[in-house]
């Protein structure tokens, strides 16, 4: 087994985004924008969506069902790849997404936009999954890092291009022609597909198509499903029973997908490598980050700050994720790379303690600037290690055939962690009292708490078998 420091280093970017390797870059970062852009691009739709169609009261389905949706998709993307390859896995994805975007373009009311949400979300979840898994099986072990780097950095753009695209079309009204353009772009993707990827099966050849493990997708689903409404009632007891069931379900699928024969995550995720603190580490970083997903409301709240000017602070933390992480996927000593790890949560903690610290009711330009370069720092934290943490988890496995399915689990990680993570900012959010100040100092702290908690996983991450 390889510990993380003695994985093989980076490549360059000009060979990842060469003649060679450019047309499969470019699918790559291609799917997992789609999937990114769409929900971003969808949240700034939604006021007008329901001015047009109505269904308020079903406002935050939208975005739950969409969630579920990805959850459930993403625990079958090893097995698909397995079963038809990576072409036809492309083509499927591309084709429900597509066909989900224009099911919401064509909505007459909320419950049919509920429907091509969750059809968008279920593809989404197979695309961003497939991102990491194609690089695990068509690039060489040398452009892992940076091809991570590659595809994590799409999340960043996407926060930046998706409201905007969203907001210009709900300037004019043309909320369904934003989906009819989600659904253009998928098809422009689609025909790049065959030229890029070959067709047959991918992955080691000792490794046989598996089964979709059924039990795991049921678990996670309803544990994202749980997690994902727990944020809605107003009932402190309720919503305390959602969270604790979706934690709960989260725990069994852990026991449960580790006996099973078709399972979600590789055997090694359970040994006593490093795999299952490098999958912790990136779950604690990505569930903290969610806490971005209230800083545009604060920013209006507290700071009068127009819609456009607080969604800009709310890509600070964006902007810190991406910029980094293009720096540090260069890194290429294994020492220095060991460090930067380590230290990245606790780069988040001191970050998001800033906004903790700062909070208050009508904040000058002076503050608002602390929140921006404390969300900064905070980005930056996770930027700096994603990359690495990721091409260790393709590259730490005991079996070299499990190395598909571990890059398949760091979607699994990802979104799973972020539907918690949201689940509990909302429920931070709204069960504190108080005011705006109270809400926004205890969403704050209790990530700030999150974040330092990842320093001993990430930790174990590095120092690999001696913390198994």
């Amino acid at each position: 087994m390889s510990s993380p420091t003695a994985v093989v280093g980076t490549g360059s970017w000009r060979a990842l985004l060469g003649r060679r390797y450019l047309g499969i870059s470019t699918l790559l970062a291609g799917g997992v924008a789609l999937y990114a852009i769409n929900e971003f691009l969808t949240i700034s739709l939604l006021p007008s969506t329901v001015a047009d169609i109505g269904g308020e009261r079903l406002y935050a389905w939208v975005t739950t069902l969409y969630l579920v949706g990805s959850v459930v998709a993403a625990t079958t993307v090893n097995a698909v790849l397995l079963r038809v390859g990576a072409r036809w896995a492309y083509l499927v994805g591309l084709a429900v997404f597509s066909l989900g975007s224009l099911v919401c373009a064509a909505a007459p009311r909320m419950e049919v936009l509920l429907a091509g949400r969750t059809l968008q979300g279920a593809a989404g979840g197979l695309l961003a999954g497939l991102g990491y898994a194609i690089i695990n099986s068509a690039l060489p072990q040398a452009l892992w890092t940076r091809a991570s780097a590659l595809v994590s950095v799409m999340w960043g753009v996407a926060t930046v291009v998706g409201p905007a695209m969203g907001g210009f079309f709900a300037q004019f009204g043309w909320w369904r022609w934003a989906f009819g353009a989600v659904a253009m772009l998928t098809a422009a993707i689609a025909v790049s597909v065959p030229a890029v990827l070959a067709a047959g099966r991918v992955g080691h050849s000792a490794v046989r198509a598996t089964r979709i493990p059924v039990w795991a997708l049921l678990l996670l689903g309803t544990a994202a499903l749980a997690v994902s409404v727990a944020e809605l009632p107003h009932d402190l007891g309720a919503t305390a029973a959602l969270l604790a069931a979706g934690a709960l379900l989260v725990v069994v699928f852990v026991v449960v997908d580790r006996r099973l024969p078709s399972a979600a995550l590789p055997p090694s995720a359970f040994g006593p490598g490093p795999l299952k603190w490098i999958y912790l580490t990136q779950a604690l970083l990505l569930a903290t980050a969610m806490v971005d997903t209230y800083v545009p409301l604060f920013g209006q709240r507290l700071a009068h700050l127009s819609p456009v000017v607080a969604g800009f602070l709310g890509a600070a933390l964006a902007v810190g994720w991406t910029v980094s992480e293009l720096l540090s996927a260069s890194l290429r000593n294994p020492r220095l790379i060991a460090r930067v790890v380590t230290a990245a949560p606790a780069v988040m903690a001191v970050g998001l303690a800033s906004g903790a610290l700062t909070q208050s009711d009508d904040a000058p330009v002076g503050v608002v600037a602390v929140w921006a370069v404390g969300l900064l720092v905070a980005g930056t934290g996770i930027g700096v290690a994603w990359p690495h943490l990721s091409a260790w988890a393709m590259g730490c496995v005991d079996d070299p055939a499990e190395s598909g399915a571990a890059a398949a689990g760091i979607n699994i990680v990802q979104l799973i962690s972020a539907a918690v993570g949201a689940g509990l900012a909302g429920v931070l959010v709204n069960e504190a009292h108080g005011g705006a100040v109270t809400e926004a100092r205890w969403l704050f702290t209790v990530f700030t708490v999150l974040a330092a908690a990842g320093v001993a996983a990430s930790r174990c991450a590095t120092r690999g078998q001696l913390c198994a």
